[in-house]
């Protein structure tokens, strides 16, 4: 794939807003677990949240614009490759690389339509948008089966974090010199980020097989199902700032991801 600088410094800015996004999160899931003020903890939440601030809409439309042109680069990449150097990598290695880059591609696009709702002051919640989504699946036998093969995909992808930080395979996305403080942030944020992943995955199986949609409300429900247990409140905010140090490491990434 050919690089374009001046593309390429844009679409980086979508890794500084997926970072903002997720101090957000994380800020009000700790918020949440001392007593504070509610919300959504989720990416539709932190949305509102900035919203809400001074020069918070002007945020959310250079977040939209940087979220889009995420989307578009991770298109790119699908179709044409990496652009950067590649390894020894196999053609199944390739398929999964390009296959990755598809997955974010709708993440960002994702993000993108719900940072422009929020800068037009139309933003909806994700987690009731997703337990309204599971209510009609779960209308139908069919429905129900896919939304536990949702559910599994979903712990996979919470696994693959988890891998990924465990065995530090994220160092491989990087380039540059970066030292051991980004070598811990990474580890701590991709195990922190597969956890929260992978328990969205397990709420929605649960929702299907009990027949309960609200249960499927993404991360706002994992946050909030871990806040209503023993010892609750800590577990909250070692969550929060989990999170939050996965968004630290999307700040590490929009200055030395390979693209």
């Amino acid at each position: 794939m050919v690089q374009h600088s001046v593309f390429e410094r844009f679409a980086r800015a979508g890794f500084i807003m997926t970072g903002i996004v997720h101090l957000i999160i994380g800020y009000i899931a700790i918020r949440i677990a001392i007593g504070g003020a509610g919300g959504n903890a989720d990416h539709s939440g932190a949305m509102a949240e900035l919203a809400a601030k001074p020069g918070g809409v002007f945020a959310l439309w250079v977040g939209a614009i940087a979220f889009l042109l995420m989307a578009l680069w991770r298109l790119a990449e699908t179709a044409l490759g990496s652009a950067s150097k590649p390894d020894a990598d196999s053609k199944k290695s390739e398929a999964f690389r390009r296959g990755k880059a598809f997955a974010l591609a709708v993440i960002y696009f994702a993000f993108a339509f719900s940072a422009f709702g929020f800068a037009r002051g139309s933003g909806k919640s994700s987690g009731a948008e997703s337990a309204g989504f599971s209510a009609r699946l779960m209308q139908s036998t069919a429905g129900t089966i896919a939304l536990v093969v949702g559910g599994l995909i979903i712990i996979g992808v919470g696994g693959y974090h988890l891998y990924k930080g465990a065995s530090q395979k994220f160092l491989k996305d990087l380039e540059g010199n970066t030292g051991e403080p980004v070598r811990r942030l990474g580890m701590c944020g991709y195990i922190a980020k597969g956890l929260a992943v992978a328990a969205i995955g397990v709420l929605v199986i649960l929702a299907a097989s009990r027949a309960e949609p609200d249960k499927a409300a993404g991360l706002d429900g994992v946050l909030k199902t871990l806040g209503a247990q023993p010892y609750g409140m800590t577990l909250l905010i070692v969550a929060g700032l989990g999170i939050i140090t996965y968004g630290l490491y999307s700040f590490v990434m929009a200055r030395y991801a390979k693209m």
